[in-house]
């Protein structure tokens, strides 16, 4: 890993943009967006674009807002099909693509006019095989842009490894939509069907292949964080069950079968503490089904106990989250009685003290 302090992208004038980019912008009954985040595309400063916009059996007039926008513009072509989910509009517009670079948006958010000049001229400049930037939360009432004024270039399975110990110091995350990858990368591969989640195994094959890779640290995608009906905002249901946790089985698996064993345990360690979180997370549903999710966590939790001491000992595991783990298999009830009194005491507590110590040393500088 090489840190790239104040590194920016050379431009790419008009004549120099022979290089094709597929973006595939998925849209499904989304027409108070769908034309703001076309449009961000059609108006980026690398133009040579194909625009394929796959319209999955919108309900409402997304669909007819996507063929107006195709008529102005050659570069659009839209995809309507039969409702299948954002797995497979997004395999559809991989099969229809051309481009020499693939790069996917969701339809309900948008990108800065200059994001693609700056990661296909990162690639180039670096000799990398994918560019992954940052990205900005976009919230009803502010923007969270954590944005650094660096790049990191990534050697062999170093972006891999740095996805899966989840480094919160560079935002690469499951999203397929803060990526551009060069197609051969791509070569075989789609999303799996059928279900929601499908980044989660998408990106870790993905970046499993892509050798050297630019990390721009400046957002350029605008996400947004908190649009009603929007399955990411949505907490636990049955999609966790049916979909997240078989699809965490299926990475941990892979991980293994890469050779990678020491990353497959660091993900078995993230996804231990998921477990405990979704069971508190359906205790406090307070419902039938809430019952019954953490009937089949606890399940979960119990049928991993044998891996525990191993995942627990892998480099980046902290001992706390081994002894929340034991209290959970002495006792679920303690466990959530010492989770709700860690929610509502003792992190304000820490927070409060953090506030009194910080405001103590900047009155004594």
């Amino acid at each position: 890993m090489e840190i790239l302090e104040k590194y920016h992208p050379s431009r790419i004038g008009l004549a120099d943009q022979a290089d094709l980019i597929s973006v595939i912008v998925a849209a499904y009954n989304t027409p108070e967006y769908i034309e703001r985040g076309i449009n961000s595309v059609r108006y980026q400063t690398y133009q040579n674009l194909e625009i394929i916009v796959v319209d999955d059996g919108s309900t409402d007039d997304t669909g007819e807002r996507c063929d107006r926008i195709a008529s102005k513009d050659a570069r659009v072509r839209v995809i309507h099909k039969k409702n299948g989910g954002l797995a497979a509009s997004r395999n559809t517009g991989m099969a229809a693509a051309r481009g020499r670079f693939i790069a996917f948006i969701d339809g309900d958010d948008w990108i800065d006019p200059d994001m693609y000049e700056r990661m296909i001229g990162a690639i180039k400049e670096q000799g990398a095989n994918a560019a992954i930037c940052r990205y900005r939360q976009v919230h009803k009432t502010y923007i969270d842009d954590q944005s650094v004024d660096r790049a990191v270039l990534f050697e062999g399975q170093e972006a891999l490894q740095y996805y899966v110990q989840e480094t919160k110091e560079f935002s690469i995350q499951n999203a397929a939509w803060n990526k551009l990858y060069r197609r051969d990368v791509l070569e075989g591969l789609s999303f799996p069907t059928g279900g929601w989640y499908e980044d989660i195994l998408f990106t870790t094959w993905a970046l499993s292949r892509t050798g050297r890779c630019i990390y721009l640290d400046t957002a350029y995608y605008n996400y947004i964080i908190d649009r009603e009906g929007s399955y990411m905002n949505a907490r636990i249901n049955e999609h966790t069950l049916a979909d997240q946790v078989p699809a965490y089985y299926e990475k941990t698996k892979f991980l293994k079968e890469l050779g990678r064993e020491d990353l497959a345990d660091i993900h078995d360690y993230f996804f231990f503490k998921r477990l405990l979180l979704f069971y508190e997370g359906a205790y406090r549903m307070k419902t039938a089904d809430g019952k019954r999710y953490m009937q089949e966590f606890a399940r979960m939790i119990e049928d991993n106990k044998q891996h525990y001491e191993r995942v627990y000992g892998c480099a980046i595991a902290v001992p706390r989250d081994y002894r929340k783990m034991k209290l959970f298999l002495r006792s679920p009830l303690f466990y959530i009685w010492q989770a709700n009194l860690d929610e509502r005491v003792v992190i304000p507590l820490k927070v409060m003290v953090k506030k009194v110590l910080k405001k103590w040393k900047s009155d004594g500088k």
